[in-house]
């Protein structure tokens, strides 16, 4: 029989023990990206945005519009201004509406334009209650940051559009689709065309007499910033929207600033809908200007409104958030116009509620009141 070591059995053991702590060690614990989203975080950032960030891709100034996001309560869109390679205003062009919806919207929108301000970057904290529209508000923000890496936005300033003719997204009305495609030569729009447009019935009349005019007011205009036409307030509701879309998607060009001109350098400053802060004197021109008045919360949703002034008059008014999802279409859809109007005819904030949308229009009016306040700042 062998004889039995004790000694060297405490050796072979010892060794084993270190040889295992060694391995452990050597392990570093991998990150769940599960997890992080599970926990509130919102998506990382993508190699441009960090090389951005610590001043290599550096991101180009304009107006960038990310990818819509599709979440579990509605899709979510963010556009993004840039100067100086900073994030200087963040709206929510889409988020999700109707029902809990609106009033959590509400709630987080503002608060995550004002963090993507703040900080510069998609990584931003999500708002609690408000997971699911964080996340999109996130990964939208960060298609925004990367488009403004690579420069394909609308141009700041000066920039010029090259050639190209660019389709926007087909938006849905109460009569039907309406999708606008334009041509943008030399900065400026030359054709615009409707590829969509409401028919069957009255829709059929209605449209071919309102698209011309749509058309040719884009044109002329040079932005989205076109007065509806008369009797077709849906379909010019969803023309501006679509044209807006097709604006966004123009592709921008390195350019003397001295020479520039361009649809995108009006249509950046007259996009959406700013639900953060509003922007200290608005877009201004020849004593004019647009001006987006703050956003404003109704018992139905948040209202806010958009006015041209031309001469010290307002030459177009018009919601670009009022209350919507179940009866709320309804009434939105009777109020707004009339509002619209009676602000042109009015020409200040002292306007009539409309019978039936006391909520709605004592928000209109507020938010009218307070573009109409930047106007005079």
């Amino acid at each position: 029989m062998k004889k039995s070591h004790p000694f060297r059995r405490v050796m072979l053991a010892s060794a084993a023990t270190v040889s295992g702590i060694v391995l452990l060690l050597t392990l570093k614990p991998s990150s769940d990206p599960g997890s992080a989203q599970a926990a509130g975080a919102l998506p990382q950032q993508t190699s441009a945005a960090q090389e951005s960030a610590q001043g290599g891709a550096t991101a180009k100034d304009g107006t960038f519009t990310g990818d819509a996001v599709d979440t579990q309560y509605g899709q979510v869109q963010v556009r993004i201004t840039v100067a100086g390679g900073k994030i200087t205003k963040a709206e929510a062009v889409k988020a999700p509406s109707g029902g809990q919806s609106t009033a959590i919207s509400g709630n987080a929108i503002p608060k995550l334009n004002a963090e993507a301000v703040a900080a510069s970057t998609a990584d931003i904290d999500a708002i609690s209650g408000a997971s699911y529209t964080s996340a999109g508000y996130g990964k939208s923000l960060q298609s925004a940051l990367d488009k403004a890496s690579a420069g394909t936005g609308a141009a700041a300033g000066g920039g010029t559009a090259q050639a190209a003719t660019v389709t926007g997204d087909a938006v849905d009305t109460q009569y039907g689709q309406v999708q606008v495609r334009i041509t943008v030569a030399g900065g400026k729009i030359t054709k615009a065309e409707a590829v969509k447009a409401p028919s069957g019935g009255q829709s059929t009349t209605i449209s071919g007499n309102a698209i011309p005019k749509l058309n040719a007011a884009a044109v002329a205009a040079g932005t989205a910033d076109i007065d509806a036409i008369s009797g077709a307030s849906y379909t010019s509701a969803g023309y501006k929207t679509s044209l807006q879309s097709a604006l966004d998607k123009v592709p921008a060009a390195e350019s003397d600033p001295s020479t520039g001109t361009g649809a995108e350098a009006g249509a950046a400053e007259s996009a959406a809908p700013a639900t953060s802060a509003p922007a200290a004197g608005g877009a201004v021109s020849n004593g004019g200007g647009t001006f987006t008045g703050s956003v404003v919360q109704t018992e139905y949703g948040p209202v806010q409104v958009r006015v041209t002034l031309t001469d010290g008059r307002i030459t177009s008014a018009s919601a670009v958030q009022a209350p919507s999802g179940g009866r709320s279409d309804q009434i939105s859809g009777d109020a707004i116009p009339k509002l619209n109007e009676q602000a042109i005819t009015v020409g200040d904030g002292d306007i009539d509620a409309v019978s039936g949308a006391s909520y709605t229009s004592a928000g209109y009016k507020e938010s009218l009141q307070s573009a109409l306040d930047q106007a005079g700042g």
